[in-house]
């Protein structure tokens, strides 16, 4: 089960938001789903959750709140069918106080219910920042993806979300060694002296308390992929951000982060946005269909 759950899952974040995260969900998910993949959207958003509207469902009669607080027992029962064929949608909600913030066997609860859905593809819709609820649902997924925009601010936000994220998994991978816990904090930058700059400082200092420690930390670097889609592109020297973000990561976190492509800005988007329902069918068509396209059948060749 949990091989397969690494062809399957996959989690699309995105440091702040703005950077069209959730539509690049949409229009990504439907077409998979028109190139004959079962997918299955998660809105994962608990905050403020609104896939729902992209796909022109004004009030879902399901959500996963009906789930977390046991309205329903089983995951399937909230799953929604949508206008496109081959994809199904779990709407979240953020009516309820404190959904945004899961209790930890509430999230458990979701991880385990996701491995038995029966889909070829599962797309997680993360909320926006570094919450512990959104970087968690990002670790849990074996397939991440950060979603920038070619604005200075959004590559510092989708770099801090990376590095926040990776440090949160180390910590955890530590969780029971004190000594190889204040280098992690050290790196996170939680203590004002003998800070660490980089993850190749990390895996230094942790080589000195114990080749074990430095081998289970470089398995663990070997087992985090990241792929970067750049989004709101005007011309192609926009690109570049995606690059400058694979060099920064691979300097400071030894990250090796792969680039499934770009989408071209599309001025009709936001029309299509507004028709609601005129969205959920024309969101593979125009200028950003063919990028949607190119990175689906690169997604689908990772499976």
């Amino acid at each position: 089960m949990e091989d397969e759950l690494k062809k399957r899952l996959w989690a699309i974040g995105g440091g702040k938001g703005g950077v069209g995260k959730s539509i690049t969900t949409v229009m990504l998910g439907a077409m998979l789903a028109r190139l004959g993949k079962k997918v299955l959207l998660v809105d994962a958003d608990l905050g403020g959750s609104n896939l729902h509207t992209f796909l022109g469902i004004r009030y879902p009669a399901h959500t996963l709140a009906d789930f977390i607080h046991r309205k329903v027992e089983d995951i399937d029962h909230v799953i929604m069918d949508t206008r496109i064929k081959n994809l199904t949608l779990i709407c979240g909600a953020d009516d309820i106080l404190g959904l945004a913030n899961p209790k930890y066997t509430q999230k458990m609860r979701i991880f385990n219910q996701l491995k038995k859905i029966k889909a070829d593809m599962i797309l997680l819709d993360l909320g926006a920042g570094t919450s512990f609820t959104t970087i968690d649902f990002f670790l849990y997924a074996p397939n991440k993806i950060i979603v920038l925009s070619p604005v200075i601010t959004s590559l510092q936000n989708a770099y801090g979300f990376i590095k926040s994220s990776l440090y949160r998994g180390i910590n955890r991978l530590f969780s029971n060694d004190p000594q190889c816990l204040d280098l992690v904090n050290r790196g996170m930058g939680l203590v004002e002296v003998d800070r660490i700059e980089s993850i190749d400082e990390l895996k230094s200092a942790v080589r000195s308390i114990g080749e074990e420690q430095h081998n289970k930390l470089s398995g663990y670097l070997d087992e985090f992929r990241v792929n970067l889609i750049v989004n709101n592109v005007k011309n192609g020297n926009e690109t570049n951000i995606g690059c400058i973000l694979q060099s920064v990561a691979n300097n400071y976190l030894s990250l090796n982060p792969g680039y499934l492509g770009h989408i071209n800005f599309d001025p009709m988007l936001d029309k299509h946005i507004n028709e609601m329902s005129a969205f959920s069918s024309n969101c593979g068509t125009g200028i950003s269909g063919s990028c949607i396209y190119d990175i689906a059948n690169k997604i689908i060749k990772q499976t």
